[in-house]
């Protein structure tokens, strides 16, 4: 059996370091932004290269039901750490798949993972969210979700937006699916384990 040419890209067997080359650069912009890479657009030829491989999914698709396009994120669902992680987040359990479930009912959870985090906003009827007049330019502010509530001061954004920003800040999700006594939660918090103030 032969080998296929070119060398194979570590965690990517079906993606080949010759065929990444090969790639225009919006190609692999457009890979990378698939496999959940924040900041793309500002990413060189060999800087996208690099971030595919590290995504390592060679910029394939994970799709929820209605056929979208949701990936792991960069860190693959991992908890991001750091010297100002609170106890919530060490006392979170970590979640870093769809298919994780809470040890018990009202158990705190922790993740970057971008498809859990959708999938839990949109059971609740969420929609990812800023907080108008929080915005730094043409950066998003504070990111909340919309649950439906007409609050005006909370401005609608896209999924990639939402997720650009939440990665881009080093944010970790800490949330519940529900309480002690099995009621949905919509309890959740994001922060950044570097600063108080995320």
């Amino acid at each position: 059996m032969a080998d296929k040419p070119g060398n194979p890209t570590p965690d990517t067997p079906d993606v080949g370091d010759t065929e990444l080359r090969e790639l225009t650069v919006a190609e692999l912009r457009e890979r990378a932004k698939k496999a959940g890479v924040p900041a793309t657009s500002k990413m060189k030829k060999d800087e996208l290269g690099k971030a595919v491989t590290k995504a390592g999914t060679g910029g394939g698709r994970s799709e929820d039901e209605s056929g979208g396009d949701v990936g792991a994120g960069p860190e693959r669902g991992h908890v991001r750490t750091g010297g100002g992680s609170s106890d919530s987040l060490r006392y979170s359990q970590e979640v870093t798949s769809p298919e994780d479930e809470p040890e018990r009912p009202g158990r705190s959870l922790v993740t970057t993972h971008h498809e859990v985090i959708r999938r839990w906003a949109e059971k609740r009827g969420g929609r990812p969210a800023t907080v108008a007049g929080t915005e730094h330019g043409d950066h998003l502010g504070v990111l909340r979700f919309d649950f439906g509530d007409r609050d005006d001061t909370l401005r609608e954004v896209s999924w990639d937006e939402w997720f650009a920003t939440f990665d881009d800040r080093q944010l970790n999700f800490i949330y519940q699916e529900e309480t002690s006594d099995g009621e949905q939660s919509n309890f959740f918090r994001l922060e950044n384990p570097e600063r108080e103030d995320a």
